[in-house]
């Protein structure tokens, strides 16, 4: 079959899944019960004790995992991504969430500044966004040529297949969110001191492209879900829900084992040495004790 009419086929597949999907009303992708806040923070521990088994068994055989995150913009991608990273070791588990590209990088091959940041041996990388900016907000802003915008989506399930071809574990998770879900996200973004930095102007433009970042997000699915790096969706109305599910997901698909450890034994401190002083505490610049100024006068407040 040849390519066009490969892609024909999958794109008339993405249009019965997408007729299928309509059929649930948008309400209903966040109108079910949620799981309690008490058994979401213990599950949340115990898959985070699972990825910590996933890291020491990546350490100890060398494997390499790279996790791909799409979505939209408020999505729950970066949610998702701290919860996953929040036990991990820094050293071997690292995020790539690459900054607007420089003029320099402009002028390099598309995937250049990606595989800089690919895992090597016995390291996980989670891209926080990736080499897919350019099917959607480049798309979609009008940030590449219609010539480069074809280019990658041809050339992309060539690249990953290289990636997978030499080993590496490569995973694609696109966290799917309705309208409604994403503008109520904005409105608490937009007072919130703490997360107001994350809502940019390619944020608000977006809410006037919806649709064409779903026809985008339509074509990339139809280009780029291949089997040797497929797509996986997540519904993410549900922010916790999300994150479980995810994870859960992650988890089934990496062939990991529990590493053994040897036992550990702490040593007896030695006896203290008759010829060691510490030096006065005036010597040393200490920091101030700011947080016994929040405790009051607690005689005066009883």
């Amino acid at each position: 079959m040849a390519n066009d009419d490969v892609a024909k086929d999958k794109k008339a597949k993405h249009a019965k899944k997408a007729e299928h999907a309509k059929k649930k009303t948008k309400k209903g992708r966040a109108a079910g019960p949620k799981v309690p806040n008490d058994v979401y923070e213990a599950e949340l521990v115990r898959l985070q004790a699972e990825l910590v088994k996933v890291q020491e068994w990546v350490r100890s055989s060398g494997a390499r995992i790279a996790i791909v995150f799409e979505g939209r913009d408020a999505a729950g991608k970066g949610g998702t991504i701290k919860r996953i990273t929040e036990y991990l070791s820094p050293r071997t588990a690292r995020i790539a969430a690459l900054p607007t590209p420089t003029e320099r990088e402009k002028s390099q091959w598309y995937y250049q500044r990606y595989v800089a940041h690919l895992p090597a041996a016995g390291e996980i990388v989670l891209f926080d966004r990736s080499w897919y900016n350019r099917a959607g907000v480049e798309r979609v802003m009008g940030y590449c040529t219609p010539r480069q915008y074809t280019e990658f989506m041809r050339q992309t399930p060539i690249f990953e297949q290289m990636l997978v071809d030499d080993g590496i574990l490569l995973r694609k998770y696109w966290f799917s969110v309705s309208d409604e879900e994403q503008l109520k996200r904005f409105r608490s973004r937009l007072h919130d001191p703490l997360r107001r930095w994350k809502l940019s102007t390619t944020d608000l433009d977006s809410i006037a492209k919806w649709e064409d970042y779903s026809r985008a997000k339509d074509e990339m699915l139809v280009h780029t879900d291949v089997p040797a790096s497929p797509w996986f969706v997540v519904e993410s109305d549900i922010k916790k829900h999300a994150r479980l599910n995810m994870i859960a997901h992650l988890l089934s698909t990496i062939p990991y084992t529990e590493t053994v450890h040897d036992e550990v034994v702490l040593p007896d401190r030695p006896a203290p040495s008759t010829g060691y002083e510490r030096p006065p505490r005036e010597l040393n610049t200490y920091v101030p004790d700011f947080a016994t100024t929040l405790l009051g006068d607690r005689e005066r407040d009883l």
